[in-house]
């Protein structure tokens, strides 16, 4: 029988923690639910962050009094091809939220595969996307763009079952 699993919770490594906190609380709305001892306005070594259903750790990259004063590149470009997936739907109010916080986010789209994505970095230059799913049906050429969301997509509202992220069925209009 198999193990009855109920989330992820990925554990990122920061360099600045009030920084990190500041964007993932401030800006995308996270809560902190458990974090290590204060020694600071938001600077504690260790916090668990939760918005809806989804979750995350953040930890220091380095103990306290050992942090170099910039981040290193090296470690940085590490990270490049590490990306965290947030399940999302209602894309107009996602993609007028994040213009509203000044965030960079790239164009949305369809990947060929039919996942929906936005992408965005946060502020230790960690990729992540939301997500919205696959769409199951089957266009003989390009799919059609959306006036709704802006991205291509089918006018019946066919984005999701298959995506593991749960039944996110999208109603376009």
């Amino acid at each position: 029988m198999p193990i009855d699993m109920r989330g992820l919770c990925p554990l990122i490594q920061v360099f600045d923690m009030p920084t990190s906190v500041r964007f993932y609380r401030d800006v995308l709305g996270f809560e902190i639910v458990g974090h290590a001892p204060l020694r600071g306005p938001d600077e504690f070594g260790w916090c668990w962050l939760r918005l809806g259903e989804t979750e995350l750790m953040l930890n220091t990259a380095y103990d306290y009094g050992e942090r170099p004063a910039a981040p290193d590149p090296a470690r940085v470009a590490a990270h490049g091809d590490t990306c965290n997936y947030i399940g999302a739907r209602m894309w107009m109010l996602l993609i007028n939220f994040c213009a509203a916080k000044g965030l960079d986010v790239k164009k949305p789209h369809v990947t060929h595969y039919g996942m929906k994505q936005l992408y965005l970095a946060d502020l230790t230059g960690l990729g992540f996307v939301f997500s919205g799913g696959l769409c199951r049906r089957k266009f003989p050429g390009p799919i059609p763009m959306c006036e709704i969301c802006g991205f291509p997509c089918p006018k019946d509202g066919t984005w999701g079952t298959q995506s593991f992220f749960g039944d996110q069925k999208m109603a376009v209009t």
